[in-house]
């Protein structure tokens, strides 16, 4: 049958994840860093996806698809429900919440209920979830290394939040600027020392600030016409963090500025630097 469904645009993809929970009937799942469409059976075609998707990956179109199963999302939704609860009760096993624990699974019996049974496949939700949502716990031999002698700050500038900066401040003149991802500087434990020491520091978060079209504009004022000589764009290694490199490049190519060196740099979740490529304006 002929019939409305999304599309998913991989290209534009950037692996956010924002689609998934606005989808009620689960037919959204974070593959290979993409959102794919799980089948045709589990999409009413209504759209509650398009408007979460900051990239415009998402569409409507109309082609031959299955007819819409309500009984089949209930059999795709059961399980994913299951795997939040899991993942909430495996929460508080490993931080020792004994007493919420409990109060979790009397809660779950009075609605005739009962835990889920584990499998080995009881984590699943977090790895189909948002990469950068993950929750994870990082061994870290740091902690038991001699306390070190407290390091200057490299922080040169005030404000730091790509909202606040004036496009026009004079400390932009003949200055590297630093666009940093919100999270970088604690991941990354000699961040002053390695990144800050030379530049002008900004920082935006690609997912969750409100305004991305004000920091577009923000951003290509400050290239246009604050005077920087060049720019440096640090993002995490998550998906959702190559937004910042995009707005970054969009924003040099509207400023008009060819002479300005521009370069991404990702590190992982270590503080590792993972890529140093030079940033194309797009």
């Amino acid at each position: 049958m002929k019939r409305k469904i999304i599309e998913i645009d991989e290209t534009k993809c950037n692996g956010c994840a924002l689609c998934i929970p606005n989808c009620p009937e689960g037919a959204i799942q974070l593959i290979d860093g993409k959102a794919r469409l799980l089948g045709d059976l589990f999409c009413d075609g209504l759209g509650a996806c398009i408007g979460e998707c900051p990239e415009g990956a998402i569409t409507i179109t109309e082609r031959e698809a299955e007819p819409y199963d309500e009984a089949g999302v209930m059999e795709n939704i059961i399980p994913q429900v299951e795997a939040v609860i899991r993942a909430h009760l495996d929460h508080l096993e490993s931080h020792g919440e004994t007493e919420c624990y409990r109060v979790a699974v009397s809660a779950l019996e009075r609605h005739g209920l009962s835990a889920p049974e584990r499998t080995g496949d009881e984590h699943r939700l977090h790895h189909e979830g948002c990469p950068g949502a993950r929750a994870m716990r990082i061994e870290n031999s740091a902690a038991s290394r001699p306390a070190a002698a407290p390091q200057p700050s490299r922080l040169s500038t005030w404000p730091v939040q790509l909202h606040l900066l004036p496009p026009r401040a004079p400390y932009f003149k003949g200055r590297d600027l630093l666009l940093c991802a919100d999270c970088v500087a604690y991941a990354a434990g000699d961040f002053h020392e390695r990144y800050l020491k030379d530049g002008v520091l900004t920082i935006a978060c690609p997912k969750l600030d409100d305004g991305q079209e004000i920091y577009l504009e923000k951003l290509t004022a400050i290239l246009a016409e604050g005077g920087v000589r060049s720019l440096t764009v640090l993002t995490m290694e998550v998906p959702c963090c190559t937004g910042l490199a995009r707005l970054a490049g969009s924003a040099l190519a509207a400023s008009g500025r060819s002479d300005i060196r521009a370069e991404w740099k990702v590190v992982n979740l270590r503080g590792d630097e993972l890529k140093s490529a030079a940033l194309a304006a797009e």
